[in-house]
């Protein structure tokens, strides 16, 4: 049974005297080896100090850096970037409305003039900031409009987006250039991650029904089968749903 120094203890007896005299010495190392413990410490730390100094020294600019940077130059580099976007992106809108000339806009769009940047140049000088992305997205959509489908299929896939609407055209869109491309194999599974890509009443029912009519000519028909159902059953209000039942019908006796 241990038996506990407290004030005013005497030991009853021998015993008790040799039991005490062990936990008191016992005591005693153990505070000699924490101060002995500390000291090495202590020695350690003057010894080294100026490399610890060093080493928070350093993680100090690099965190001062970093915020240096992404305040003074990333932000403003990103600023001027979506404002160098405005110049292109008129041109490219018009060029979707227009009857006429849409080369001639697209080109002005995607190079730029009278000193501005067209999309090619935001996509080199704003490299990384999200202008720069987007003028990807931009420049594979002007190319595959002028059915460049190489140079489409080279900026639509280094773009990158989880918005539900761009990210869907962007895989879309590489469809439409394989498919030009006479690559139907690749054109579907692009056109399966457009539909996958999100739910929406715009983009899921267009590419289910480009996904639909690309397996038709595959000879995949259960797979067009089932992507012309989905439109019928969960999109029967979109413009693709109009004209379904035919294609239902193309698939199941084909």
């Amino acid at each position: 049974m241990a038996t506990y120094k407290k004030r005013g203890f005497k030991p009853k007896n021998k015993e008790e005297e040799i039991l005490l005299d062990e936990q008191e010495s016992t005591t005693a190392e153990v505070f000699s080896s924490l101060d002995e413990g500390a000291s090495r410490s202590e020695e350690w730390v003057s010894r080294n100090q100026n490399y610890i100094l060093g080493v928070i020294g350093v993680i100090a600019v690099a965190v001062l850096g970093y915020l240096a940077y992404f305040q003074f130059v990333e932000k403003p580099k990103e600023a001027s970037a979506a404002n160098e976007m405005l110049y292109p992106q008129q041109y490219f809108d018009q060029a979707l409305s227009a009857t006429a000339e849409k080369d001639s806009l697209f080109t002005l769009a995607l190079n730029g003039a009278e000193g501005k940047y067209g999309f090619l140049d935001i996509i080199e000088e704003y490299n990384g900031t999200p202008a720069a992305n987007l003028a990807k997205y931009s420049a594979g959509m002007a190319f595959l409009n002028m059915q460049k489908y190489d140079e489409a299929i080279k900026y639509l896939e280094g773009f990158s987006s989880d918005d539900m609407v761009l990210g869907a055209l962007a895989k879309g869109g590489l469809g439409d250039a394989f498919l030009q491309l006479n690559q139907p194999g690749d054109a579907l599974g692009y056109y399966e991650q457009a539909f996958a890509h999100s739910a929406n009443d715009f983009t899921t029912p267009k590419f289910l029904y480009k996904a639909g009519v690309t397996a038709l000519e595959l000879k995949e028909n259960s797979k067009a089968l089932k992507y012309f159902q989905r439109i019928k059953d969960e999109y029967p209000s979109s413009e693709e749903a109009r004209t379904i039942d035919a294609f239902i019908g193309k698939a199941k006796n084909n």
